[in-house]
């Protein structure tokens, strides 16, 4: 069972949640110390709890699949929100799937969805990014693609780099794309920042406490051109990508047809 806790508000915990935990025999969790304090503030009895981590996932994953095997409950749970969302959990059910067992859900408190609906962007269609890449290609990749993106996207950041993503998407995607800047989501203080994304780094400078960033998407598609491809595909070479990686990243960043891009490439080589 993954049970969804509260991201900040106790007072946001199911009671179906709570019926959850208090009849598992097993509670899979990222903290045992922070679950401890949530299941010992629900008066529930003494449960025997597994660490599950990003880095014991797997290990874990056999252990919870025997409690089962054995006719055993087991409930998976996360610092905050709903298991598996930028948080350790999908290694644990391909296993239990795998291994013939049912995986169900007791939804509940979610970042992701607080922050869409209070952000006043359009959110009938919508893409989570979670956390981007810290460095590298992989996060110039996934920048470019938020540039052309029509979808309103949902990243999440620390608070310490919470200004320098702002400032970064700000210079990719243009300083007037909207945005809203949500921290401390269901606490007493609560904060929802809204405006254009050129300023909302300095609005960032200050915030404690972990960030949902809501993005608008683009109004139209972004319009390239031969010279501006050539020249981002003359950077990635000289920054020492293959011919072939640098059709990647660059078709990716600049949110062109790869074909587009293969064939400047060549042109040029």
């Amino acid at each position: 069972m993954l049970v969804s806790t509260p991201i900040g508000n106790l007072g946001d915990l199911s009671e179906r949640a709570r019926e959850a935990l208090a009849t598992a025999d097993l509670v899979a969790c990222e903290d045992t110390r922070r679950t401890g304090r949530l299941l010992h503030h629900l008066g529930i009895g003494d449960r025997r709890l597994l660490r599950l981590d990003a880095h014991r996932e797997e290990a874990a994953a056999g252990r919870v699949v025997d409690v089962l095997a054995g006719g055993g409950r087991v409930a998976l749970v996360s610092d905050a929100g709903t298991p598996s969302v930028s948080d350790p959990g999908q290694r644990l059910v391909d296993h239990v799937l795998d291994a013939g067992h049912e995986v169900r859900a007791v939804p509940g408190p979610s970042a992701v969805l607080a922050a869409l609906v209070v952000s006043g962007l359009p959110i009938e269609r919508f893409v989570f990014e979670g956390f981007l890449p810290r460095r590298g290609p992989e996060r110039a990749t996934r920048i470019g693609q938020l540039v052309v993106e029509p979808r309103t996207s949902v990243i999440f950041e620390s608070p310490h780099r919470a200004a320098a993503t702002l400032a970064e998407l700000a210079d990719a995607c243009g300083p007037e794309r909207p945005v809203a800047v949500c921290r401390e989501l269901t606490k007493l203080h609560e904060e929802v920042w809204r405006g254009p994304l050129g300023e909302a780094s300095a609005a960032a400078e200050t915030v404690k406490g972990e960030v949902v960033v809501v993005l608008g998407g683009v109004d139209e598609p972004t319009q390239v051109d031969e010279a501006t491809i050539r020249a981002a595909l003359d950077e990635a070479i000289a920054g020492g990508r293959s011919r072939r990686d640098a059709v990647r990243e660059v078709a990716s960043r600049l949110g062109v047809a790869r074909n587009v891009v293969y064939d400047l490439a060549t042109e040029t080589s």
